[in-house]
């Protein structure tokens, strides 16, 4: 029976040359493509309709992407089944029958990323403080990778800056947003904390028309979509045997850093060792 299906997608994406297929490279969306057509699910990208609710850089992560497809095989159209042909950095974990005019960006009410960085001499108060200035409604020009003709300015409507050890963990929702503007956002967030930046710069890279500066965004490897939200317009089934494989595989890559994190710290000289 032909129908239109959403599948959530989670992905590491340190491997990959981003989300959006490009020749020569692998990324995600062309490991899902591989994985759809072999399975039969579709027989191609363009007449599935396949669509995402939005393109990530490389090396960004994601939990909460949505891509959708139209396919005649919607049983075979189920995370634990597509799992079988994607590679372990890749995985779908719910599913959803959705309106056959669904696309996953237009569809969308807000999109929450997370951003986690290290803290060193950073004042957490001023970075908090800086994240009440970036919120509400502004031209986020600044704070973006120009698209030509594309209009910048955007709605954040929640930033959360929460430490854990020595990790700062910054949640940005907002009704959508521009090329690297998360990326952005943080590099101004922690040049306030840092105190080579004050809250006056801050409010004056909000006007665009009158000051103009650019910024370096920080590394994409700290960046995660964590979701997309469409409301009560989508319902969502959650496959409790694909989370529970990524979360071994997830547990996998967690044992393979924590052992490397520590070998780096044996290319420091012996006087910045921690003794054991």
């Amino acid at each position: 029976m032909h129908m239109r299906v959403a599948l959530k997608i989670a992905y590491i994406g340190s491997a990959y040359h981003g989300f959006q297929v490009q020749p020569d490279v692998p990324t995600i969306e062309g490991k899902i493509f591989e994985a759809l057509e072999a399975l039969e699910i579709i027989e191609d990208p363009s007449s599935a309709n396949f669509s995402s609710a939005g393109r990530t850089d490389a090396g960004v992560n994601a939990i909460g992407q949505v891509i959708a497809f139209d396919t005649e095989r919607s049983n075979l159209a189920i995370p634990r089944v597509i799992n079988s042909k994607l590679p372990k950095d890749i995985w779908a974990w719910a599913h959803a029958e959705v309106p056959a005019d669904f696309h996953p960006r237009r569809y969308a009410r807000s999109r929450t990323y997370r951003y986690i960085v290290p803290v060193e001499d950073h004042d957490i108060s001023l970075i908090r403080s800086a994240s009440q200035i970036l919120l509400g409604t502004h031209d986020f020009a600044n704070f973006c990778v120009h698209e030509e003709g594309k209009c910048t300015t955007r709605t954040i409507k929640k930033i959360d800056v929460r430490l854990t050890d020595n990790l700062l963990k910054i949640d940005v929702e907002a009704n959508s947003f521009l090329w690297k503007m998360v990326r952005k956002m943080v590099t101004a967030m922690m040049l306030v904390g840092s105190g080579e930046r004050d809250m006056e710069w801050l409010k004056q890279m909000l006007q665009p028309e009158v000051y103009e500066e650019g910024l370096k965004p920080s590394f994409p490897y700290g960046l995660i979509l964590m979701d997309v939200n469409y409301g009560d317009s989508v319902e969502w089934i959650s496959d409790g045997y694909a989370i529970k494989r990524s979360s071994e595989k997830v547990q996998e890559y967690l044992r393979y850093h924590m052992v490397m994190a520590e070998v780096m710290k044996q290319f420091f000289p012996k006087e910045h060792q921690e003794l054991d």
